[in-house]
């Protein structure tokens, strides 16, 4: 019985060290979305030096104001978006200008309630907890 668990347990332990010594965190965060034949954005965010970094994202309408999630890792968008709100994003064919302005507990409580993903299963599925972005036009 020992030899029954141990095994397994030792597999996974070096399916995470190999993947953690390639630098993927998670087989999500290893494909991002192209053009998958749904309703996406680019958002363009700015780092530290001013050099633009594009993230394909899934765009949440909430009645009319448009909101982001960043679901799962990487995040380092979301981290660009937070010290430099400043983003453009790419929709249809068109950029505009936007400020991310991180939505307060309440509307972030709201959109969790309304996405109808279970909470939990955030946690079983190796999520990192859902932070959503307003996209205000400038």
């Amino acid at each position: 019985m020992h030899r029954r668990i141990t095994t397994p347990l030792a597999l996974c332990l070096l399916g995470m060290l190999a993947a953690a010594s390639t630098g993927c965190m998670t087989a999500v965060a290893a494909f991002q979305p192209e053009d998958i034949g749904g309703q996406t954005i680019v958002i363009t965010t700015l780092d530290e030096e001013g050099q633009p970094h594009e993230r394909v994202v899934t765009p949440i309408d909430d009645d009319g104001t448009l909101v982001v999630a960043a679901n799962h890792w990487p995040r380092a968008w979301y981290r660009r978006a937070l010290a430099n709100p400043e983003v453009t994003v790419e929709r249809g064919g068109e950029t505009k200008a936007y400020r991310a302005v991180p939505v307060s507990e309440e509307e972030r409580e709201r959109l969790l309630d309304n996405s109808g993903f279970p909470k939990f299963a955030y946690l079983l599925t190796g999520f990192a907890p859902r932070q959503f972005l307003r996209l205000e036009p400038i």
